[in-house]
């Protein structure tokens, strides 16, 4: 992902870059220096999804926290504030998201975007010249300045960069925002500290709090004017403590949107030809009108694709000798539901060559107005429109040609087709091709649905899905589609698959080993996932609903013990009701506060407070077995098949950037295990009578890998002697070299710093993964490259 600090970038835009104006007197300069920065951005990173997020307008908690927050800044010069509006429209009209979330800072945003996009394990590159958000770098974390004066080339600060920059780690930006103060924000620090002196005492004490803790050997140290530093520290604590606040950016703001949903979207290119045109972006306008440049992501205006709809039998029987003699055929079926189990078939479009396509409905539906405007009529609103050929007749025809292995066939997601033709009782063969796979392979981290792939590859807009069914309320099932609609969307869905065959496989092509993957394995494995998808997962529903009702009792007696130690009933569920009770009543210290300024009851706020009252931990108990009660116990036997009496999940192929698969509706794949109870919930899974079960992994991957890439001795040498290779290191870092002392939890320590330290793990990171100081975790990494030296 990367982040764009738009409110930073169009500051330095404006006070950076020269003066330009529209005839009318316009000022556009900031706004062409933000969306040429913009461009760069997504021409550097062009499998990312890039965010721009901006300062919402009105005040933000900081100035709840400090009045006189931002108080000396001069406010928007009038020829900025103009620049605002269109540059917003700009953006969104590029088709890029654009946050601008009330009451907090964009700062605040980036910082919840960054670390939910590390629970994704994506990287970020934050674009901002903010010292702030240097808080942020870490691990798959980076800050970029794209506005350098006299440099075109980029800063980017990882964690040595910031120490290089700073003086101090990352982890400790805040500590040295706190004590040297922040002059544009209008907050002090601790008089007398400038920025050495702070890199010093942290680099030496720790954060602020160690720093206060320490004050008497500051005071005795040998650094200049040690007394008076010390007792300036004191006499400015309060002022600290505050700096420290405002210089904390929150990570846990609340978002409209989920973050998988903020990815770039198809230009608007009817609105961006106006906006370039009333702001005078010539050149830009140029491209977009040629729709030849795709640095603009301008697309090109392209005649629909040529559709017939099929109603006879004589037309039915001209397509299927058409499909029996094409080169490739292409298919793309459309149906009443998403979830394959459910989805019946609407239609089946064909296409034997670019341009040009069939559509055959079988199961579209005559509309509920239909009575309404002739009352008289012989026909029921909702049966199958007569105008149809029959469904065995269609099947009949085609299924020969779906089922024939030697003629080979293209399309887009064909793992859903094959799952839905099995519904018919028809066994899709002959597909050599599948434009999703193929564009996951060439961009792992880009977006493969088939509106953004004609987009990005064949610069065509394609008809939306919500254009044909409409939205809300007022949103058709596609049965209820009109039949020239249907037909028009779907010819045109099979056509686009086929031309991207041509672009994409020609690119896999010129890397034969990456040919080779998709031949070889991605093809295959569609094929046996959707067999794997039908067949299901068997579940013994009876064992999960006692399990709830177990999960139910248990968390009713934690909630009425957190009742009792609380001297008062409340709802457990309430964020506002908890707040009261911790904060006001029990008076608990406040840790980190909600974006309106309220002391937050985040589950890792409250795991910080679980030493300072045993009320604590029973609400992080409860909340733990409501969780596993509504999304496990409750929600799997609801996810029962009524035919199949299993589960039936989806496997997502061409959606994590490291090759795994991924689980949906509902996710199989995260189901706990290290807790009795998860435990539990997997034992709900049993195989069918005269089965077993059967579970395979692949043993430590990625670490055999790191031994055959970089041939060191000590990894290889394990590995071949079939060691356990985590209780090896478990038994080289923490006994001595004697494996038979190494427990569970050693060896889970063990299997931590392997896997971390082969990913570029520091030891801040590492240090919080096993919860031990920084310096032990340093001495754990020392141990660890001493024993692997390759």
């Amino acid at each position: 992902m990367v982040l764009v600090d738009g409110s930073s970038c169009l500051y330095r835009a404006y006070h950076a870059l020269p003066d330009l104006s529209t005839q009318s007197g316009q000022p556009t300069g900031a706004v062409r220096g933000v969306i040429a920065m913009l461009r760069r951005l997504r021409d550097d990173y062009p499998a990312a999804s890039m965010v721009v997020i901006f300062d919402a307008p009105g005040s933000t908690f900081r100035h709840q926290l400090e009045p006189r927050y931002k108080a000396n800044r001069p406010s928007m010069p009038a020829e900025l504030r103009t620049q605002i509006a269109p540059l917003h429209q700009l953006i969104e009209a590029l088709g890029w998201p654009l946050l601008a979330v009330p009451e907090v800072e964009a700062d605040d945003v980036i910082a919840t975007l960054t670390r939910l996009a590390r629970a994704h394990s994506r990287e970020v590159i934050i674009a901002s010249s903010d010292k702030d958000l240097a808080q942020l770098v870490g691990e798959g974390v980076l800050l970029e300045d794209r506005l350098r004066r006299g440099d075109a080339r980029p800063q980017r600060l990882d964690a040595d960069g910031v120490r290089a920059k700073f003086g101090v780690s990352p982890e400790h930006i805040i500590d040295y925002l706190a004590l040297v103060g922040d002059s544009s924000d209008n907050y002090a620090g601790a008089r007398g500290i400038g920025t050495k002196t702070a890199s010093a005492l942290i680099n030496t004490w720790g954060d602020i709090d160690a720093i206060y803790t320490h004050l008497d050997e500051i005071a005795a140290s040998g650094m200049r004017r040690a007394a008076a530093l010390a007792k300036g520290l004191l006499e400015d604590r309060d002022t600290v403590l505050l700096a420290r606040q405002l210089a904390t950016l929150k990570s846990d703001v609340v978002l409209e949107k989920d973050i998988n949903a903020l990815h770039p979207t198809p230009p608007d290119t009817k609105r961006l030809h106006a906006l370039y045109h009333k702001l005078e972006f010539r050149s830009w306008l140029a491209e977009l009108d040629n729709a030849t440049d795709k640095e603009t992501g301008a697309l090109a205006v392209i005649p629909p694709p040529d559709w017939e709809l099929v109603l006879n039998e004589s037309a039915l029987e001209r397509w299927q000798v058409a499909a029996r003699g094409a080169e490739l055929l292409s298919i793309d079926l459309e149906t009443t539901s998403l979830h394959y189990m459910e989805a019946e078939v609407v239609g089946i479009a064909l296409a034997v060559r670019p341009g040009a396509g069939a559509y055959i409905p079988i199961g579209h539906r005559l509309p509920a107005k239909s009575l309404l405007e002739d009352p008289g009529t012989a026909e029921v609103a909702g049966t199958l429109d007569p105008q149809q050929l029959n469904a065995a007749t269609v099947w009949a025809a085609l299924a020969p040609l779906l089922e024939d292995a030697e003629l080979p066939k293209v399309g887009q997601n064909l793992k859903y087709d094959r799952a839905v033709l099995m519904n018919c009782g028809i066994e899709l063969r002959g597909v050599r091709h599948d434009t999703m796979l193929q564009s996951y392979l060439l961009r792992p981290g880009g977006r493969h649905d088939l509106d953004s792939l004609a987009a990005h590859h064949l610069q065509r807009r394609m008809t939306t899905y919500k254009e044909v069914v409409g939205r809300g309320t007022a949103q058709l099932n596609f049965s209820q589609v009109a039949l020239e609609t249907a037909a028009a969307y779907a010819v045109e869905d099979a056509v686009a698959a086929l031309e991207l065959h041509t672009v994409l496989w020609p690119d896999l092509e010129r890397t034969p080993r990456l040919a080779a993957l998709y031949r070889d394995l991605e093809m295959p494995l569609s094929a046996v996932l959707a067999r794997m998808e039908r067949c299901g997962a068997r579940v013994d529903s009876a064992h999960l609903q006692a399990l709830g009702r177990e999960l139910g009792q248990r968390a009713a007696a934690l909630e009425a013990k957190v009742h009792e130690l609380a001297g008062a009933r409340f709802n457990l569920n309430s964020p506002k009701q908890l707040q009261a009770v911790l904060y006001e009543r029990l008076g608990l210290p406040a840790g980190r506060k909600t974006p309106g300024g309220q002391p937050s009851t985040a589950e890792p706020v409250l795991q910080e407070l679980a030493r300072e009252h045993p009320i604590v931990a029973s609400i992080l108990n409860y909340r733990s077995l409501v969780k596993l009660k509504s999304t496990y116990a409750d929600r799997l036997p609801a996810c029962v098949n009524a035919r199949s009496k299993r589960i039936h999940t989806s496997f997502h192929q061409a959606v994590t950037t490291t090759g795994r698969l991924s689980s949906a509706e509902p996710n199989l794949q995260n189901i706990p295990i290290r807790t009795a109870e998860g435990r539990r919930i997997r034992q709900a899974f049993i195989p069918a009578a005269g089965y077993r079960l059967l579970c395979c992994d692949y043993s430590q991957i990625e670490l055999r890998i790191m031994a055959h890439c970089s041939g060191d001795q000590g990894l290889s040498q394990a590995f071949a002697e079939g060691r356990d290779i985590h209780r090896a290191t478990a038994a080289e870092l923490f006994a001595d070299g004697h494996e038979e002392a190494v427990d569970s939890q050693l060896r889970r320590d063990a299997k931590a710093i392997n896997f971390g330290l082969i990913y570029g793990m520091s030891a801040y990171g590492l240090a919080r993964q096993l919860d031990v100081p920084q310096s032990e975790a340093r001495r754990y990494m020392e141990r660890y490259f001493a024993r692997y030296p390759g």
